[in-house]
């Protein structure tokens, strides 16, 4: 069964930039789709970005253009590269790998967005 950890999080100032990673362990990673959600306080989680095994990727309305979600199959990583970051980007930030007969999710990475 896959494990994912993720890292990257921290206090980044309105548009700032930060990188969250999503390392991967336990299974053949090139073959899961992985996706970065985020739950705010008192709010629902939501997708924020995915990428299929093939490299197709979606992303939620409220980052297009500003979110880019990526892979390394080789590093067993997926990567978050957030630009232009607003206040309402602040919340935990989860990455899950999926498969149709397997998932996992991570412990979650705190993105803070604050002046």
């Amino acid at each position: 069964q896959v494990q994912v950890v993720e890292s990257g999080g921290g206090l980044v100032q309105p548009g700032g930039s930060l990188r969250l990673s999503c390392a991967a362990s336990g299974s053949i990673f090139s073959i899961y789709a992985m996706g970065w959600y985020r739950q705010a306080p008192g709010k629902q989680r939501e997708l924020v970005a995915s990428i299929s095994p093939g490299d197709s990727t979606n992303y939620a309305d409220s980052v297009k253009g500003r979110f880019t979600i990526s892979r390394d199959n080789a590093k067993n990583t997926a990567y978050l590269q957030m630009n232009s970051l607003k206040f309402e980007d602040t919340a935990v930030y989860y990455c899950k790998a999926s498969t149709s007969f397997d998932s996992s999710w991570g412990q979650g990475t705190q993105v803070t967005v604050s002046s």
